[in-house]
């Protein structure tokens, strides 16, 4: 079997005195969908941020893709992806400009091409000059996903990627996830939209006040 590509063990992350997570110990398996649930404040955000490596825990140990979280950030960062509330967009800079911004700082071949196919993907190819700043939420979020993709990340963190979008939007989103796990990405999916996550996912966690529970059948 392959060995999994995060694990948490007994980890914890504090906020001044108030615990936002306590004790988690979690395996996730190469190219599994998992589906994190659970009420605002419960710690679904500062745990797909540690999988990031954007915040170190104040106790336990993660590993992701084999490395220490602590030691070899960098070499994690390159390979995962998260799309998050904070978009990371150049407002002042076309769809299109930002998408190659990165394109160059990832190396990427024949960016010009990549760049118009990602954004024909994401629905903004009519979009791509147009100024970041004149977009709506939905049209960020949807360049947001955009930058993703263009990373091709292991392991994609997702939290709350329908939020925002109109039908259409959320339809497509869920297109790109089946996508990501068909060519053997990594997902960790956060979302209040319970019955779109189970339609994507292989397996759900819950957490409640920072700890890992067994959600209710309405939940």
């Amino acid at each position: 079997m392959s060995p999994p590509v995060i694990e948490f063990h007994e980890v914890s992350k504090r906020f001044g005195a108030r615990w936002a997570l306590r004790n988690i110990s979690l395996t996730v398996p190469v190219s599994e969908v998992l589906l994190l649930t659970g009420h605002n404040g419960s710690g679904k955000t500062t745990l797909l941020r540690l999988m990031a490596t954007a915040i170190a825990p104040n106790r336990g140990r993660i590993g992701i893709l084999g490395s220490d979280a602590r030691r070899d950030r960098d070499l994690i960062r390159r390979n995962v992806g998260l799309l998050s509330h904070a978009n990371y967009l150049y407002e002042d800079l076309s769809a299109a400009q930002n998408l190659r911004v990165l394109a160059t700082l990832l190396l990427v071949a024949d960016p010009s091409r990549v760049v118009k196919e990602l954004l024909e993907r994401v629905g903004l190819a009519d979009r791509s000059m147009q100024s970041v700043r004149e977009f709506s939420a939905g049209m960020r979020k949807r360049l947001a996903v955009a930058r993703l993709l263009l990373k091709r990340p292991r392991i994609a963190l997702l939290d709350e990627p329908f939020g925002e979008l109109d039908p259409q939007g959320i339809e497509d989103m869920e297109a790109i996830v089946n996508e990501l796990k068909a060519s053997g990405v990594t997902i960790i999916l956060a979302t209040h939209l319970v019955p779109q996550g189970l339609r994507l996912a292989s397996r759900r966690i819950h957490l409640d006040s920072g700890c890992l529970s067994t959600p209710l059948a309405s939940q």
